[in-house]
């Protein structure tokens, strides 16, 4: 640090540390409610939307509406602020959005429907780019 200012990489370590947390909170989170086939999607220096994309399920309308009202309640607990959401009073997909992750929880027909972690889940190797 100097005059105050953080170093670049300062601000990356902390940057970094935070996400880290938020992740957790989000995993555990989802863990505690019992949301199933939890997958996380590192996105980081793939897409300009998020750092991570987390997919879940819950096992009913009124089970994917509980996990994502407990997540929110996590997070603000958590102080990572106020998170947009999408469809919490349909029940059928939900979409949480935290800046630095993306949460979906879905009911299982629906998301073998949407299948978006097929999309997400391109292979490192492979030469096809996300934007």
């Amino acid at each position: 640090m100097k005059d105050g200012l953080a170093a670049p990489s300062d601000v990356t370590a902390a940057d970094t540390s935070t996400a880290r947390s938020v992740i957790d909170v989000v995993t555990a989170s989802l863990d505690d409610s019992k949301a199933e086939d939890v997958v996380a999607i590192n996105l980081m220096g793939r897409s300009a939307l998020a750092d991570h994309m987390v997919i879940a399920s819950g096992r009913s309308h009124r089970h994917v509406s509980a996990v994502a009202d407990h997540l929110l309640r996590d997070l603000k607990e958590g102080g990572f602020g106020q998170a947009k959401v999408e469809g919490l009073e349909n029940g059928d997909w939900v979409l949480i959005d935290t800046g630095d992750i993306i949460v979906h929880i879905f009911r299982p027909e629906v998301r073998s429907f949407y299948n978006i972690e097929k999309m997400w889940s391109v292979s490192e190797g492979g030469d096809a780019k996300l934007h």
